[in-house]
């Protein structure tokens, strides 16, 4: 862990959130913020129609008329940004971020409005003791909008490689 990380570690350096970490890099506690992706309507209706073509997500004359009293995206469609935020500026795993179960909850809806963003924490760690070059890694993801609302909370665990030479070679 880097003294930027330990001293606060949402407000890393730019460098040193570009550079990938490997299991033994990582922290209970360490944590991790997104760039943003700005939401609109076209977005949220084009995911929609292809992906879950349901009224309140196509129409917001339609939506008006349901528990989310206006357009809301699918909760499909936030997971899938939250995705790509992580992936290209908010989760630097080596290797990428390979997921291997987890829950997933939406509190509030995405609105067209929303600019959202992800905040991380490693919440638990876990070397393997069969495969001795990666091991378990929990996350606690909340994707938040402009007001700091918490839109989806994600936990997951990701399979997080050793750094090379780390691993099997140690264990040999």
């Amino acid at each position: 862990m880097t003294d930027t990380q330990a001293s606060n570690p949402i407000e890393q350096s730019a460098a040193a959130a570009l550079q990938p970490r490997y299991l033994d890099d990582l922290a209970v506690g360490d944590q991790f913020k997104s760039g943003e992706h700005a939401m609109d309507e076209a977005q949220i209706k084009a995911f929609a129609a292809q992906f879950d073509p349901q009224p309140f997500h196509l129409d917001d004359t339609a939506a008006r008329a349901t528990l989310f009293g206006g357009l809301a995206a699918s909760g499909w469609h936030t997971a899938a940004i939250t995705m790509r935020l992580q992936v290209t500026s908010g989760l630097p795993i080596a290797g990428g971020i390979v997921g291997a179960g987890g829950e997933l909850s939406w509190p509030r809806p995405t609105r067209p409005t929303d600019v959202l963003h992800v905040v991380s924490e490693v919440v638990q760690i876990a070397p393997s003791k069969s495969k001795p070059d990666r091991g378990m890694v929990t996350v606690r993801s909340e994707t938040r909008n402009q007001h700091g609302d918490v839109l989806q909370v994600s936990t997951v665990r990701i399979v997080v490689p050793r750094q090379p030479g780390t691993g099997a070679v140690a264990a040999a």
